[in-house]
């Protein structure tokens, strides 16, 4: 009861091994979508490219999509005798062929796919926004002095997207810790524990095994460490600002 529950959660491996999945989750989530954006957006700031419109509302798709859709998609996807596997098949590496979110080792990352499929849309369109805001003269000037690409990227494009690196951080990191739709739809933890998160933990001894107490005390660590990591992201951004 009460403080006990607390005691009995941070020592309970299966809540150490989801807390570790869901930091897991958030390189997929947060680490490889902000680094994607970031890189197509220095391609797009050097060369215009016509229909962006158009671009940004395929790229961004996946955000409005409810996540029970995205994890049926997918699931059916990673099917054993599913699209990836076929085309594997059909390119002759039948040995590559996996069931991928039931094999230990494989599950996470293939979930962490998914996670990381939605959240790059949302990265890569604040990041778009964001170029256009950044006086082209900056650029110029850049190129005057001989700036490559490389050189252009670190001194103009990335300073000037700070604000929107900090909102991609905060919400995709957010996103990962609290991934409960896909994971309960494709894998529901298994095999095993492989993909057991927080989240999911919550659900299950609150709804299921009727350990509300314990239940409680993982969703206020878990609240915990979304405001730390919050506080965090913009104590990052702050100490970035002139």
């Amino acid at each position: 009861m009460g403080l006990g529950n607390y005691v009995d959660a941070i020592g309970d491996p299966l809540v150490q091994e989801a807390f570790i999945h869901a930091f897991v989750l958030v390189a997929f989530y947060s680490i490889i979508p902000v680094s994607l954006g970031l890189l197509a957006t220095a391609a797009l700031s050097r060369h215009r490219i016509r229909g962006l419109a158009g671009i940004r509302g395929v790229i961004f798709l996946p955000q409005v999509l409810a996540a029970v859709v995205i994890g049926v998609a997918w699931q059916w996807m990673y099917d054993p005798q599913g699209p990836f596997n076929t085309l594997l098949t059909a390119v002759g590496l039948d040995d590559l062929t996996r069931p991928w979110l039931g094999e230990a080792g494989l599950a996470l990352p293939a979930v962490g796919i998914i996670g990381a499929w939605v959240t790059v849309g949302l990265c890569m369109v604040l990041f778009l926004a964001g170029v256009q805001q950044i006086p082209l003269e900056r650029y110029e000037a850049a190129r005057v002095d001989g700036a490559g690409p490389i050189a252009e990227f670190f001194a103009v494009t990335l300073p000037g997207l700070r604000n929107e690196i900090a909102v991609a951080l905060l919400l995709t990191v957010v996103d990962a810790l609290r991934a409960f739709d896909v994971v309960f739809v494709t894998t529901k933890g298994g095999p095993g524990t492989e993909t057991v998160v927080p989240t999911l933990l919550i659900y299950k001894r609150a709804f299921v095994t009727g350990q509300v107490g314990s239940a409680a005390a993982i969703a206020a660590m878990l609240t915990a460490v979304v405001l730390l990591v919050a506080v965090g992201i913009r104590r990052l951004e702050e100490t970035r600002e002139p």
